[in-house]
C-alpha cells in the first residue's frame, strides 16, 4: 500500500505540475523525480484522484469543509 502524501510531496507536486505541463517530455518521470519518495504510478494516481475530485466538485457531489 502506497504512503499518505504529506504537505511537502504535495508542495512539491503542485510545482512539479507548474513545472511540466501535458507537452513536456517525460512529464511523469521529471513530476515524480521532483516529489521525493513517490514513483511514476503513484504521482500518476495522485493526480487522476485530484483530477476526479475537482469534477465532482464542480458538479456539487463532493465538497470540502474548511
Amino acid at each position: 500500500m502506497a504512503s499518505p502524501w504529506t504537505s511537502r510531496q504535495n508542495r512539491q507536486f503542485e510545482q512539479a505540475l507548474g513545472a511540466y505541463d501535458r507537452d513536456s517530455p517525460n512529464r511523469w518521470q521529471n513530476i515524480a523525480r521532483a516529489v521525493e519518495g513517490k514513483s511514476v504510478e503513484e504521482v500518476k494516481r495522485h493526480y487522476d484522484t485530484l483530477v476526479s475530485e475537482i469534477i465532482q466538485m464542480e458538479r456539487g457531489s463532493l465538497s470540502i469543509y474548511v
